[in-house]
């Protein structure tokens, strides 16, 4: 047996440093290790160790006080492992090898799923629905039978002390581990090791102090009748109140005969593009007006009190929500600023006009609305990988996904009967099997009108699964890049459903879960998941406000359906009447970890607020209302267009918007300065980038259409705007001399 030391960690571990804090891969494997051998001050010192091979030694246990935040992968195979509870230190690891260890039993493979909450693959196999399984829905009967048999025959001491503490705990545990019975008998170690760990935090709830309950108050107070899909009209003309729409889609008046040019799937954008047929005359609308609606419609109300009354009524005659409103604060704008980065203003000039998402490829369709769009994470150990210049695009009943350099269709899926409204990128976890480790592999969720979410695998160009999420349309997807198989799905129903996708092996097999039910009080058009804390919070933008929910797995909050933590409001609120109703939310995207943007398209702004400072109030007992802190404003379109989505370059500390004329309003935030603020009046874009218009031969020049949707890859190397007409533009980064 070799002695570990420094030098000897040098030469196993790669790439080839002089200093361990840069090893990220170790083989330690056949040197006949006992437990004892680990020195655990100098293994501390791989702060950057992903991957850790001891396969072939002759460990019992790892040492208890090791900790690798970065470890992502084990093996520990052919070892003589006993206590597996050793390895609950290495929270990160998402793979773990355990073969030819005698004394494993299937209780221990169950605990290390428990004990490890980012594991995946175990053994070469996709565990990922397995393990939550036990994390969450096991352990919530489990828990439901412990409370059980605290209520029955226990209580807190009076007075309480630690020496009466200390009892209980051990009464009431040993009570609970004898008569809570569950799950089959050939896992009865594991029931009674996870029993003892749920008593204990239990009692510890009991005895700790714990903040104000939510309020569980319902929200579904308003008219069941209300739909709040704001109108889309052209200024000066009035609106048909009578028509009837589809989900999300918005009713635009009669347009004029407009002149359209745009290159068919590849061609470059100029200013004059190759010859195309006159479009016809259309009206845009989510289908075809012959078409029976997929699912249910409603009228959609004349702008004015709409259902505010309502929710006066439900409030005892109570007037408009206080709002709290808290003046901005240069303190918090200035300290918020400097985590953005510190980027000049970038140049971009129009590359390409694309026509990718036409109804049966036709040239002349200008009527296909385009959705959502979203640059391809590159896969990495973490799952939150750089981008690439493949961005993926929805509309129709088509998604695409487009080589943005080219301007080539790389990928193209069609769902006869479908219309799709979103889209999200992940990275998943594929076991490839015969003992081969898993490797990451971004997967593509998307869904719309059919409530189905389809799951696609662009690289093999493979569709290889779906699932149904609602009932209703889906209006919006949004995956959880920290879980990649964690995946929230909004729907028409008003409901945002968790599911936990897993991962996939070489055969493409999947299994879906459904892990937590949050209800919204209308259909929420985006979702947002603060980059700190994506498992513990959600932030969902509807028309009836900005909800916060508590997204948290497990632990004192452990019921599966749950009601908003707390409502966001902000300034505008407060100028309602019944002619301007603010609360529609319908742009939301985190800029840095704390700064937030948002919109209300009848605003003419886009709030910037920070995020700690807006949670850290405490809400409101009745409303569960908070002002948010409001940093600074953006100016942005005068339109009465709703849906017009933003979206933010976090890395170039860019916000940019679209709006109904084809412009593109960009904002770079890190050259804002404190006297931006002083004169109270909202901040002018850094660029507007104007409509290209592009040209058909004999016709004229394409009006500019609205922006439903802008995407950016994370150095800004391209932006893609998607238009209500069937156009997809890709703007390129111009590099500076």
């Amino acid at each position: 047996m070799e002695k570990i030391t420094e030098k000897l960690l040098l030469e196993k571990g790669s790439p080839k440093s002089n200093k361990l804090e840069q090893i990220k891969t170790l083989n330690l494997s056949g040197l006949g290790l006992k437990t004892q051998d680990l020195p655990v001050r100098l293994l501390s010192r791989l702060r950057s160790l992903e991957r850790w091979d001891l396969s072939g030694n002759s460990l019992q246990a790892l040492p208890k006080s090791l900790e690798l935040p970065a470890l992502c992968y084990l093996d520990l195979s052919d070892n003589q492992m006993e206590d597996v509870t050793t390895l609950e230190p290495l929270s990160g690891l998402q793979e773990l090898k355990m073969e030819d260890n005698l004394y494993i039993t299937v209780s221990d493979n169950y605990k290390l799923m428990v004990l490890l909450p980012k594991l995946r693959i175990y053994n070469g196999k996709d565990v990922s629905t397995s393990a939550n399984h036990l994390r969450f829905v096991y352990s919530e009967n489990l828990r439901t039978r412990i409370i059980a048999v605290w209520e029955k025959s226990f209580s807190l001491p009076d007075p309480v002390t630690a020496e009466k503490l200390s009892a209980l705990e051990k009464s009431f545990v040993s009570t609970a581990r004898q008569q809570v019975k569950y799950g089959p008998s050939s896992v009865s170690d594991f029931t009674k090791w996870r029993v003892e760990v749920l008593a204990k935090e239990y009692l510890r709830s009991l005895t700790e102090p714990k903040e104000e309950p939510e309020c569980k108050r319902s929200t579904d107070t308003k008219e069941s009748s209300r739909v709040l899909t704001p109108t889309k009209r052209k200024q000066n003309t009035s609106v048909d109140t009578d028509r009837s729409l589809t989900p999300r889609k918005k009713l635009r008046s009669d347009l004029p005969a407009s002149p359209a040019a745009v290159s068919p799937c590849k061609s470059g954008l100029s200013r004059k593009l190759q010859a195309l047929t006159q479009a016809p005359a259309v009206r845009v609308s989510p289908r075809k007006a012959s078409q029976p609606p997929v699912t249910p419609t409603a009228e959609a109300p004349r702008r004015g009190p709409r259902a505010r009354q309502a929710k006066d009524d439900d409030d005892d005659g109570a007037q408009t929500k206080p709002n709290r409103a808290e003046p901005r604060r240069d303190a918090d704008w200035l300290s918020s600023i400097k985590s953005c980065s510190r980027t000049p203003p970038v140049r971009l000039k129009p590359l390409h006009v694309l026509q990718c998402h036409s109804k049966q490829d036709s040239s002349e369709d200008f009527s296909t609305q385009l959705w959502a769009c979203a640059f391809q994470p590159l896969p990495d150990s973490t799952g939150s990988g750089g981008g690439s210049r493949l961005v993926a695009t929805c509309g129709g009943d088509s998604l695409c996904v487009i080589d943005c350099e080219t301007g080539l269709v790389m990928k193209k899926y069609k769902v006869p009967g479908e219309e799709f409204f979103s889209l999200s990128w992940s990275t998943v976890l594929m076991s490839r099997g015969g003992g081969a480790s898993a490797q990451h592999c971004s997967v593509l969720a998307a869904g719309g009108k059919r409530g189905l979410v389809k799951l696609i695998h662009p690289r093999n160009n493979v569709a290889y699964g779906e699932f149904r999420a609602s009932r209703k349309a889906l209006s919006v997807l949004r995956f959880n890049h920290h879980q990649g198989n964690f995946l929230f799905t909004g729907s028409y129903d008003n409901k945002i459903v968790l599911w936990d996708i897993g991962g996939v092996d070489s055969q493409y097999n999947y299994k879906v879960v459904q892990l937590l039910v949050l209800d919204i009080s209308t259909t929420p058009l985006h979702i947002c998941l603060p980059p700190t804390s994506p498992s513990s919070h959600l932030l969902t933008a509807c028309e009836d406000g900005l909800l916060c929910y508590d997204t948290r797995l497990g632990g004192s909050n452990n019921t599966t359906k749950r009601t908003k933590e707390m409502e966001i409001t902000f300034p505008i609120y407060k100028k309602e009447d019944k002619d301007h109703d603010y609360h529609t939310i319908d742009g939301l995207s985190f800029l840095t970890d704390d700064i937030v943007a948002s919109k209300n398209y009848m605003h003419c702004s886009i709030y910037l607020w920070s995020w700690s400072g807006t949670k850290a109030q405490r809400p409101g007992k009745k409303d569960r209302t908070v002002c948010a802190v409001v940093l600074a404003e953006l100016q942005w379109a005068n339109t009465e267009i709703p849906y017009l989505a933003l979206n933010t370059c976090p890395g170039q500390a860019y916000v940019v918007c679209g709006d109904d004329k084809g412009r593109l309003w960009t904002y770079n935030i890190s050259k804002l300065q404190k006297n931006s603020l002083q004169t109270g009046k909202p901040i002018l874009p850094t660029e507007m980038l104007e409509w290209p218009t592009p040209v058909r031969k004999d016709r004229g020049q394409v009006e500019g259409p609205s922006i439903n949707s802008v995407a950016m890859d994370p150095e800004l190397h391209f932006l893609v705007a998607l238009s209500d007409k069937n156009m997809v533009i890709v703007w390129k980064r111009e590099e500076s001399a």
